[in-house]
């Protein structure tokens, strides 16, 4: 077996989530679709991906691996002969491309390093979150990525909220509870910005994110920047750590998951391990790390 890195993109608009689920479309069935055809594989190909997205989420850097006989390759090799990795791997990329819809596209694909986990291997994921408050709405061009909030606001007052929640918590007053799952989890950056078109662009990174974190997090953000609640008030619900019904979830199609962030390649098996075991150390060993 070989085991390949898939670098990809989608435009979640029209998928059910990541994750394959009988009559649905989503992004894990497309794709698993598109390389048993192409790679004429005998088993159903099993990706494994970095961050496990909710309907209507986008991602610009989604990674994700799947293991593969090493012979299906061979099924690449032109007319003129047997090809090389290389050119095996830019020919599965055109042919990918060529069977999919435009929605999703897989952009890269490489022999994974000794050791490569797509999800248990990564350091970190980034996330972007984008708001417009104009009075007149979203650009329309821009409605399927951009949510309108209808009320104006504070740039400031965001990000003193937000300042409030980075660090390692029990986030558990922003998450969708799953059995035996934890809720700890390390925030390394909450930040707004106010692009020169007037969107705020909300940059959320963490080492794993739990079922609707990030979304949960930017509905009790927004609620400060309109001036609905105080500066304080989403700290104040984090200390409490149990789900707090005046968070309410943003929507998703503003939410696109931007970059996974992986250590050097001699670190990754290390990594992956120490993530695996923290996993087992949680309640009825559960998945610990649940992604957005």
């Amino acid at each position: 077996m070989v085991r390949l890195r898939l670098d990809l993109a989608y435009d979640g608009t029209d998928f059910s989530g990541w994750a394959r689920q009988p009559g649905r479309r989503t992004v894990q069935g497309e794709i698993e679709q598109a390389l048993g055809r192409i790679l004429r594989l005998g088993e159903p190909a099993m990706l494994t991906v970095a961050g496990r997205t909710d309907a209507g989420v986008h991602a610009r850097g989604q990674v994700a691996h799947v293991d593969v006989p090493d012979g299906s390759l061979a099924e690449l090799d032109g007319n003129r002969g047997p090809l090389s990795v290389d050119e095996r791997l830019s020919a599965l990329v055109r042919r990918l491309g060529g069977v999919m819809t435009p929605d999703v596209r897989i952009y890269r694909v490489s022999v994974a390093p000794e050791g490569f986990d797509a999800r248990f291997s990564a350091t970190f994921r980034r996330y972007a979150y984008r708001v417009s408050d104009a009075v007149g709405g979203v650009d329309p061009l821009r409605r399927h990525e951009v949510v309108w909030h209808n009320r104006p606001l504070d740039l400031g007052a965001l990000n003193a909220a937000a300042t409030r929640l980075i660090g390692e918590h029990d986030f558990a007053a922003f998450c969708k509870r799953r059995e035996g799952a934890t809720t700890i989890r390390e925030l390394q950056r909450l930040e707004w910005v106010r692009e020169p078109d007037g969107v705020l662009v909300a940059t959320v990174v963490a080492d794993a994110f739990c079922h609707s974190m990030v979304r949960a997090l930017v509905g009790s953000l927004l609620a400060v920047g309109d001036g609905r609640r105080p500066v304080e008030w989403p700290g104040e619900v984090l200390t409490r750590a149990v789900r707090d019904s005046g968070v309410h979830v943003a929507p998703a199609h503003g939410l696109c998951l931007e970059e996974v962030g992986y250590p050097p390649e001699p670190e990754l098996a290390a990594r992956a391990e120490a993530t695996r075991r923290v996993r087992m150390l949680s309640p009825l060993g559960g998945a610990a790390l649940q992604d957005e």
